[in-house]
This record gives structure tokens, C-alpha cells and sequence, in this order.
């Protein structure tokens, strides 16, 4: 039990296996004299699509964005494989974050804001304890206009990556798909993801998360610590 929670937890492992890896192949492999431009494009699609059918099957049930990832790799893999123009491969970088933010925005007008998915959860804090210490001082109402806007900033983070992910296809992946270039132009592509467009989004989640334990501590009287799961 304990080597399982450890793996699915250590970031290290999963940066390596799903962005690091496959960008090293896509780039150094993709050469005729290597593996070839399909054969490169296979193996390098192979590590996360194998790290997500892994922890699938460890978690046994569907998780939405790992769901995602996985379609998001088989429509990388098919505009490789049938050479298709690459404004395809921009419109794919840009479409599935911009669904998510937009399917976050449109919650925030429904009984079920997704940010009580992604951090409002009950996987993550303690909710019915926050929930009690709300109806206890009537300030339920308040906290849920709170979430509204915690919601709007999720599904902007989730909108600037879509923006920066169409942005960084057209600037870099310039070559004709199926080509050795190609690959190797969608390995820097990846590895530039992280940084250019992962951390900001990062820190705009955190930034929400910041206002949420704001909004607990002026309204419900905890302190972030005091909600987190887990916590004695």
C-alpha cells in the first residue's frame, strides 16, 4: 500500500516518464538512421500513454483530465502518423485546455462549480467541517459568491494555457508532419510546455487557492491548516 501512494504521489517520476522521455526520443531518435520518424513518434507516445493506462488501473476508476491526456495523445500521435497539416496540431493544443476553462466557467453558473473538483474537495479538506462552521455563523451565501470567483480564476488559468499552447505550436512546430523535423520540433514543444505554460497556469491555481483559504478563514473562522484532510 505504501509503494503504491508513493508512486502515484512522486512528481519527479511522472515529469520523467511522461514529458522528459518522450521529448529526449521525439528529439535525439527521430533520424532515419535511429528509430525513424513513425517509429520515434510510436515509442514516445507509448511512456505516457502507458503511465496513464498504469495508473488507471491502480486507481480503478476514470479520472476526467487523465482521460483527457489520453485522447490528447492519440490526436498528437494521429496528425503525426497521417501527416496531417500542423494548424491541426495547434488547434489540438489549444482546444482541450480551452474546454476545460470553458466547462469550469459555465460551472460557476450551476448548483456545481468544478472547483469543488479540483480544490473545494472533500479529497482535500475537510469540507463538512467548513460547511458547519459557515451555517453556524450565516455567512454560507457569502463563501459561495467566494467560490464563484475561485471558479472564474481556475477557468482562466485553464484559458491562458490554451492561448500559450496554440501560441507555442504555430511558433514552433513548422515542419511537415511525419517528418524527422517534426518530431523533433514536437519534443521542444513539449519540454517548453512545462515552463512556459504549466507553471504560470500552476501559479494561477494557486493564486485561487490562496483567495479560497482567504475566503475560509474570514468566513468560517479556519485556517487552511486546520481544513486540510488528514490533519489532527
Amino acid at each position: 500500500m505504501t509503494a503504491t501512494t508513493t508512486t502515484k504521489s512522486n512528481p519527479l517520476i511522472e515529469l520523467t516518464v511522461t514529458l522528459i522521455i518522450p521529448s529526449l526520443i521525439l528529439m535525439k531518435l527521430s533520424d532515419p538512421q535511429d528509430l525513424g520518424a513513425v517509429n520515434a513518434l510510436l515509442v514516445a507516445l507509448a511512456f505516457p500513454l502507458a503511465w496513464g493506462a498504469r495508473a488507471l488501473l491502480r486507481e480503478r476508476k476514470l479520472n476526467l483530465f487523465a482521460a483527457l491526456g489520453v485522447v490528447s495523445i492519440f490526436l498528437t500521435g494521429g496528425i503525426g502518423l497521417l501527416q496531417l497539416d500542423n494548424q491541426w496540431l495547434a488547434v489540438k493544443e489549444a482546444a482541450i485546455p480551452g474546454l476545460i476553462g470553458l466547462a469550469v466557467a459555465v460551472s460557476a453558473y450551476t448548483r456545481y462549480p468544478l472547483v469543488k473538483v479540483l480544490l473545494y474537495s472533500p479529497a482535500i479538506m475537510d469540507v463538512e467541517r467548513v460547511q458547519r462552521a459557515l451555517a453556524e455563523r450565516g455567512t454560507q451565501a457569502m463563501f459561495d459568491a467566494r467560490l464563484k470567483t475561485a471558479t472564474w480564476m481556475l477557468a482562466g488559468s485553464f484559458l491562458f494555457s490554451s492561448v500559450m499552447n496554440y501560441f507555442l505550436a504555430t511558433w514552433i512546430v513548422t515542419s511537415p508532419s511525419g517528418s524527422p523535423a517534426f518530431n523533433e520540433e514536437l519534443g521542444r514543444l513539449t519540454l517548453l510546455s512545462y515552463p512556459m505554460i504549466a507553471l504560470p497556469s500552476m501559479l494561477i491555481m494557486g493564486v485561487a487557492l490562496y483567495y479560497l483559504a482567504r475566503s475560509i478563514k474570514a468566513l468560517a473562522g479556519l485556517n487552511l491548516t486546520d481544513t486540510l484532510k488528514g490533519h489532527t
